[in-house]
């Protein structure tokens, strides 16, 4: 399985809420596709997100936002790298 990301850009803000939702109601589709959805992030405005799946490839996501009507801007797959405690640091 691949890490992927899928960044999207809405015309109308979109909430966390409305994406947990969304999440919680596809979840058929997802499995469906063998797509895991690890997490989201939105901007402050909601209306860009980057979405982080665990899947076969970046094409299954694509499949599965055009089945849902889900416009992503970008899909792509990739490495992760972690760079210690995500605590925050001070100085």
């Amino acid at each position: 399985m691949e890490h992927v990301i899928a960044e999207g850009l809405f015309a109308e803000p979109i909430t966390a809420e409305q994406i947990a939702e969304n999440v919680r109601e596809n979840r058929a589709c997802l499995t469906s596709h063998r797509v895991r959805h690890l997490r989201s992030c939105i901007s402050l405005d909601g209306r860009r997100t980057i979405c982080e799946y665990e899947a076969p490839d970046a094409e299954a996501v694509r499949t599965l936002g055009k089945q849902l009507g889900i416009h992503y801007e970008r899909v792509w797959t990739a490495t992760v790298i972690e760079t210690g405690s995500r605590e925050k640091e001070t100085v």
